[in-house]
């Protein structure tokens, strides 16, 4: 799996700025998905990336500007806990987002992580269970894989997107849509994951890749850099032509200069 050529990226002065930006190029896709064909299939992340760009999208002018009714919201991954732990991918979404907006309850598709612990079931029911939802949603499907009109992504402090840590057997199957992720014991949260197969990357309508703060500097002057090795770097796998990377100056700081 390898990806092609440089993504657009577009540094900015702060978090505020990222979040702007993210959110009228996520309100854009969605509208001209939904034109083209009627809805959208959004998959969205956790982590400290969406919360901001969620209160842009509820506020006008973007919350009438998007046909909320026509858009399917998908997770790209989520840890092994329910809904509304603090650690869940869906709680930022449910706390800044699908309340304030006309979105159809039946559009919105978590992974089924609390009917998985309802019955005492483990993280690879969930997977498979998320799977035959995709595979039962009617999205387009291209060389194998689905394919969303735009996937949401952070990147992790040691070069991670989705569930997909570096090493990780996610990189090398060839066929799963959704895969349970073994706990990491390198960085936090220590939990188990469901994540998409990252190969969906290669297909997506767009990807918008969303990184600020000092803390991540470093891992994104690598991932960023010279060196291609998305085994040891995966978040290089949404380093591709047709993806928009928002960064932030803190975020930026390491990047060669002909990047900034």
């Amino acid at each position: 799996m390898t990806a092609g050529g440089e993504p657009r990226i577009v540094v900015l002065p702060d978090p505020d700025g990222v979040a702007d930006a993210a959110a009228e190029l996520i309100a854009a896709a969605l509208c001209a998905a939904a034109g083209a064909r009627g809805r959208a299939d959004w998959a969205t992340t956790g982590g400290s990336a969406p919360s901001a760009i969620y209160r842009r999208l509820v506020s006008p002018p973007l919350r009438d500007e998007v046909p909320w009714p026509d858009v399917h919201v998908w997770w790209g991954d989520d840890r092994f806990v329910r809904r509304t732990d603090a650690l869940s991918n869906v709680l930022p979404a449910d706390r800044e987002l699908l309340d304030r907006v006309p979105i159809q309850g039946r559009n919105v598709h978590p992974v089924p992580v609390d009917a998985a612990l309802d019955g005492s079931h483990d993280a690879a029911w969930a997977a498979e269970a998320y799977e035959r939802e995709l595979r039962d949603a009617d999205l387009p499907v291209m060389g194998g894989w689905p394919v969303f009109d735009l996937v949401l992504i952070g990147i992790g402090p040691d070069g991670h997107l989705l569930s997909v840590f570096p090493g990780s057997a996610a990189l090398d199957e060839p066929a799963a849509w959704m895969l349970p992720i073994p706990a990491p014991t390198h960085v936090e949260p220590h939990v188990e994951r469901v994540t998409l197969n990252p190969r969906v990357l290669d297909v997506a309508g767009h990807i918008l890749v969303v990184v600020h703060g000092e803390s991540k500097a470093q891992i994104l002057g690598k991932v960023l850099g010279t060196e291609r090795d998305a085994t040891r770097l995966p978040a290089q796998l949404a380093r591709r032509a047709g993806a928009t990377w928002l960064l932030d100056e803190a975020a930026a700081a390491a990047l060669p200069e002909e990047l900034r």
